[in-house]
This record gives structure tokens, C-alpha cells and sequence, in this order.
């Protein structure tokens, strides 16, 4: 715990010339810019590792799995041992009455300063019986984790929106952590799961500077859910031109054409699969011939059916239906083309003139 983070990282064996490409690589990943790295590089050699107290309520536990899939080999070696990982019930050595026993010396030792990250939903209905770890309930271990956490970070759709515990009709009562806890800063990083290095940017982010990034008005880092996947998705060329699948199986899919009939909702989801993509950027859901699901989003397990095509297309500011967009597209073209077209030719006439203008002018000069 006396150890910086610097430190930490040259005990391992890994060179300074490594450790500043790691830094880069992640002031890249936290969304800032070039001239931050000094900034960082600082902040990790003279800053000592950050507390992390990790709680597991109702959830796959697929958050932690892409939470320890890291690419970055840096990243993937240390990453659980360099924040200081004090509690997790599902990756830590120790069991039963140590790993309690752990924490609680943890949180004691560390209050005010350590961050707690919450993977899973809260369920609340029957007094919170649904989910009960050594007989004490999800709601009294939450709010006595939190109690002295300087930052809570909620990885997963369960525990920044409920999850699929929470669709219709719930039956647990299930509900998110800010439904609980109201006193601290609440990080969301939705997703079924996180992509990791979005997981481990935020921890670090928080570990590096000791605030958290800037937040969308639903509370998740602008940096990596500022833009729609739409936006970033490599079949959008497609969809602009009005190429879309019938199928799953058709040739348009295998040629990426796109997948707005079949239900995607990346017109109406914020993430950034389309950029980092997963499993060291080889592909993401759509990249692999699925339609976004949205699963960074509020209520997406119950936002109608996967396949259901969406009504309208947000954000294409024509309100129209796919079938439509085509036809609209086409259109645009040409009317484009025909005002290209014409103003091309007032320009030019323009120039013809400007040219016999001046050739006039200069003739007794030429002579």
C-alpha cells in the first residue's frame, strides 16, 4: 500500500520506457489529450496506489470477467494488484472470515479515500432477501461499504440501471445503486458487460487526478459514451445511402450492409464499441453480424423486442421510416447534384468574365 504507482510497475519488471507507453495509452483511453501524459506520468509516479473495495449483488459476475481481459498486456498483468483490489469475493484469494475480515480493515484503515465499485442489482422487495451474502442482505453490506467510499463506480447495466433482475414484472425489486445511495459520487459504466478498457480507464481516471471524469446527464464518462455507436459504427456508410439486411443470413449482412430492419439500436445507444471494440479491438457485436441490443442504456431489456425494427431514426433529422430513408437519400443526391451542378456554372461564368476583363485591361501593356 506504501507504493506508488510507479513503483508498483517497475517491481514487476516492466522499464520506464514501457511504463511511459502505458501512460500514454492511457491518458488515450481516459479521453484527454496528448499534452495530459506529463500530467499522468506525474500523477502516477508520485501518487501511492488508490483502495478498491469491489461488491458482488446480483449479477453474472461478466463484468469482472471483461474486467480481467484487459488487452493491454501492462494493463492485464497488474492492473488488479496496482489499484490496490482490497476486497472482491470473486477474485481474491482469501475466503469466508479473512476476506471479511480484510475488508473491513480496508475500509476502517481507509475511509474517506477508497473507491467502492458495485457489479450487480440491489433487489429491495421482501426486505431484500433475494440476494444475501453470509445472512446479511444486499442493502445493509451496500450502505455500509459506502458509507466511507470517497467515489462509487457501478460497473454493469444491473447496477447502473437495474438490469434484467429489474425487467417486467421484477419480481425481486430490483433497482440500481443510486436508488439507494444518495451521499456520494456515482460513476455509471452500463453495459452487459463494460468493455474493459472503458472499466479500467475510469478506475484510473479516479486513481490518477482523485475526481471523476465529466459525466453525461445520465451520470457515465462523456469520453466513453459520448457518441452513439451509430455514429462510430462502420456499416453507417450504408445506412446513409440506404442499404440495409433483410436477414442474418443474407449477403447484404456478410457485406455490411446495415442492420437497422434487423433491431439494431445504435441510433439510440451511447457507447464505445465502435471505436475500442473488444478482445484487443478485432471486433464488436455488429462487426460480428448482431444488431446492437443497447445494452448501455436504461430499461433496454424491456425497450420492446431485439429484432423489432425501431419506428423512427433518431438523430437523421428527417423522421422517416427505413424503408423511406433510400428513397430520401436519393433524392438529396440529386437535387445536390443539381445545385453543385448550377453553382459550378455560375462560377465558372464568373471566371470567363473576370478573365476577359483582365485580358482587355493589360492588352496595350502586353503590346
Amino acid at each position: 500500500m506504501d507504493k506508488t504507482y510507479y513503483e508498483n510497475i517497475i517491481q514487476k519488471g516492466y522499464t520506464r520506457r514501457q511504463f511511459l507507453k502505458y501512460a500514454t495509452y492511457m491518458t488515450a483511453f481516459m479521453g484527454l489529450k496528448f499534452s495530459a501524459v506529463g500530467q499522468v506520468v506525474e500523477a502516477l509516479e508520485t501518487k501511492k496506489r488508490i483502495p478498491v473495495i469491489w461488491e458482488h449483488f446480483q449479477e453474472c459476475t461478466g463484468c469482472s470477467e471483461s474486467f480481467i481481459r484487459s488487452d493491454h498486456p501492462l494493463v492485464a498483468d497488474i492492473i488488479l494488484d496496482k489499484i490496490s483490489l482490497d476486497y472482491t469475493d470473486t477474485l481474491m484469494a482469501a475466503s469466508g472470515h479473512n476476506a471479511e475480515a480484510a475488508k473491513q480493515k480496508s475500509m476502517k484503515e481507509n475511509y474517506g479515500k477508497y473507491i467502492l465499485i458495485v457489479e450487480g442489482a440491489i433487489p429491495m422487495k421482501d426486505n431484500g432477501i433475494y440476494c444475501t451474502i453470509a445472512g446479511r442482505t444486499a442493502i445493509e453490506i451496500l450502505k455500509e461499504s459506502a458509507a466511507g467510499a470517497a467515489a462509487i463506480i457501478t460497473f454493469g447495466s444491473c447496477s447502473a440501471w437495474g438490469g434484467v433482475q429489474a425487467a417486467h414484472p421484477n419480481p425481486t425489486g430490483a433497482v440500481p445503486v443510486d436508488e439507494i445511495i444518495k451521499d456520494k459520487p456515482i460513476i455509471k459504466v452500463p453495459g452487459c458487460p463494460p468493455i474493459s478498457e472503458v472499466m479500467t480507464g475510469v478506475v484510473l481516471h479516479y486513481a490518477t487526478f482523485g475526481t471523476i471524469p465529466k459525466l453525461d446527464s445520465d451520470g457515465r464518462p462523456k469520453q466513453f459514451y459520448g457518441k452513439r455507436v451509430h455514429d462510430s459504427c462502420y456499416r453507417r456508410a450504408n445506412f446513409d445511402a440506404g442499404l440495409f439486411a433483410e436477414s442474418f443470413d443474407s449477403e447484404e449482412a456478410k457485406n455490411g450492409h446495415c442492420l437497422y430492419k434487423l433491431g439494431c439500436r445504435g441510433p439510440i445507444s451511447y457507447n464505445a464499441c465502435g471505436t475500442m471494440e473488444w478482445n484487443n479491438g478485432v471486433s464488436f457485436p455488429i462487426k460480428s453480424g448482431y444488431p446492437c441490443i443497447g445494452c448501455s442504456e436504461n430499461d433496454f431489456w424491456d425497450n420492446s423486442p431485439f429484432y423489432e425494427q425501431l419506428e423512427n431514426i433518431p438523430g437523421a433529422g428527417i423522421g422517416t421510416t427505413a424503408d423511406k430513408i433510400g428513397k430520401v437519400v436519393l433524392g438529396t443526391a440529386v437535387a445536390g447534384t443539381v445545385v453543385h451542378a448550377l453553382a459550378t456554372n455560375i462560377a465558372k461564368r464568373k471566371e470567363l468574365k473576370e478573365a476577359e476583363s483582365f485580358g482587355e485591361k493589360n492588352k496595350n501593356n502586353i503590346k
